[in-house]
Order: structure tokens, then C-alpha cells, then sequence
């Protein structure tokens, strides 16, 4: 008898949960504190959110059309792409920038815009996806942002004719939100 009364109790606490639970939006990525150059247009939603950890690889090199100036150039990322509960969903690296869900469905996009987000911090930025290889989660992504941005600036080191070619790795973490049409 006290299995049935315990079943019946936890029956009742797992309904009350679920009714509580019922009709509460989920919770999304709000854009409103962005600047309006990385916000995604209209007619599109948020499909996945993630906090991607890794880090950028930066080379030395010369500056275009600049005889004798140098400086260290964004060579590429290596990151984990991270659910909210800190599950590995996929990855994200380059070159090419590319995206990819763990199910293997995977993208490159083209950068639209950028914006400051303080000192130490890359960019804020918006990209367009170009069709997604593969099914799985990243089919049909439209549009990225890069949010929340925490280091992964160049290095500060000297960059000059002595040490050209020499790459220098930083760490970096950004939100990765993905959007399709809606």
C-alpha cells in the first residue's frame, strides 16, 4: 500500500510540474541589446544556442601594401560548441569558418557585419550561412551571431621581420546562436 501511495504522490508532483511548466515561453535569445548591425532580419528564429570554448590561432605577417609594417593576422579558430548544460553539440573551426553539429551536418558563411564588444574581446558579429552539407541540426541555418564575446583578441607580443610566420595561440569563448526562417 505504501508503494501506490508513494507512486500516486510523485504522479501528482510530475503533473503539477509539467502544468507549471505549460504555456511559459521558452526561453530564447533576445536580440534588443544588440547593436543593430549584427541583428538577424526579420522572418527568422532562433533554432539552437551554444557557448563555444576554444581558441584562435593568429600568424605574423606583413601588411598588405605596407612595406616594412606587420601584423598579426586571424588564422583560424578551434572550438567546442557547447548546449546551455555544457554538452558537446558540435564544433567550430577553419579555415574555412565552419560549423559543425556532432550528427556531422556542418556549414561555412559569409561575414555580414561586426561590432565592438569592449576591450580583450573579439567582435560581436553576424553571418549568413550558405547551405548546410549534410542533414542534421545544421541543415536550414540561415544566419549566425557571435555574442557575449570574451577574449580572443590578437596578441599584444611583437610582430615583426624577425619572427614573421610565427603563430600565436589565445583563448576565447563567444555564444554561438543560430537561426533559421521562421
Amino acid at each position: 500500500m505504501l508503494f501506490k501511495s508513494t507512486l500516486a504522490a510523485a504522479a501528482v508532483l510530475a503533473m503539477t510540474a509539467c502544468a507549471s511548466n505549460m504555456g511559459a515561453p521558452a526561453m530564447m535569445y533576445s536580440q534588443a541589446s544588440l547593436p543593430d548591425a549584427v541583428k538577424v532580419p526579420a522572418g527568422h528564429k532562433v533554432a539552437m544556442e551554444t557557448v563555444g570554448v576554444g581558441q584562435i590561432t593568429y600568424e605574423c605577417k606583413p601588411k598588405a601594401n605596407m612595406a616594412g609594417q606587420f601584423e598579426w593576422v586571424f588564422g583560424g579558430p578551434d572550438a567546442k560548441l557547447l548546449d546551455r548544460s555544457g554538452k558537446q553539440v558540435g564544433k567550430y573551426y577553419g579555415p574555412p569558418a565552419t560549423w559543425e553539429a556532432m550528427d556531422g551536418s556542418k556549414f561555412t558563411a559569409t561575414q555580414l557585419a561586426v561590432a565592438p564588444n569592449g576591450d580583450g574581446n573579439i567582435p560581436l558579429q553576424l553571418v549568413k550561412a550558405n547551405p548546410a552539407m549534410g542533414m542534421g541540426a545544421m541543415s536550414g541555418v540561415t544566419y549566425t551571431q557571435r555574442v557575449a564575446t570574451k577574449g580572443g583578441v590578437a596578441p599584444s607580443s611583437a610582430c615583426g621581420a624577425a619572427n614573421v610566420g610565427a603563430k600565436q595561440v589565445v583563448q576565447y569563448q563567444a555564444d554561438y546562436i543560430f537561426y533559421k526562417a521562421s
